[in-house]
């Protein structure tokens, strides 16, 4: 699947020109912050190669993100498969990661409603997950507006992670397709 639509955006496969913006994006502090460490432009790019990669193993990944009205590139939105091991894995992932220019514009809520209906539907996944550290409340926002759970009994610590590192502990969001499936037959569809 290369591309999703929405009212306001445009999820699709990565461009050579998305990776100048990403790396720009990828080493802004603000938007690093409640990750490990800003990423140099060459861990930029090679993440860009391993979300291709993705693609190409599973027919989905983290879309790059752009609005549609302007063609400008925003972020990522989509699907990927932890590399680690935890008490939830295998599992598919829903993920984000937006500019700090479009913060507080529904995008990430609304790409994520498009993920999950893909992933929920064509794509025929069961179940999808998502997590972040307990620090990232703005994530954990979009998670509760995507409907999905939080499950306490789940929460991790990351294992790449050293025990006493200050994003260490994780929290785990989770949604079915039975769930998904019920919440857009009541409300008619994501909002």
């Amino acid at each position: 699947m290369d591309e999703l639509r929405t009212s306001r955006l445009l999820l699709r496969r990565w461009r050579i020109e998305d990776l100048e913006p990403f790396g720009a994006m990828n080493a802004d502090p603000e938007v690093m912050e409640l990750f490990p460490a800003a990423l140099e432009r060459a861990s930029s790019d090679a993440l860009v190669d391993r979300i291709e990669a993705g693609f190409a193993a599973r027919g989905f990944g983290l879309w790059a993100l752009e609005v549609a009205s302007s063609g400008s590139f925003i972020g990522f939105t989509g699907l990927s498969v932890p590399g680690f091991e935890a008490a939830f894995t295998p599992a598919v992932e829903i993920g984000w990661r937006l500019a700090r220019g479009v913060w507080g514009q529904g995008y990430a809520t609304e790409a994520g409603f498009a993920v999950l209906d893909a992933a929920f539907g064509p794509l025929g996944l069961t179940d999808v997950v998502s997590f972040t550290s307990v620090a990232n409340l703005r994530s954990q926002a979009v998670m509760r507006r995507l409907g999905m759970t939080h499950e306490p009994a789940e929460d991790f610590d990351h294992p790449s992670l050293p025990p006493d590192h200050r994003l260490a502990r994780h929290v785990l969001y989770r949604t079915t397709a039975a769930r998904w499936h019920e919440q857009t037959r009541r409300t008619g569809g994501p909002k």
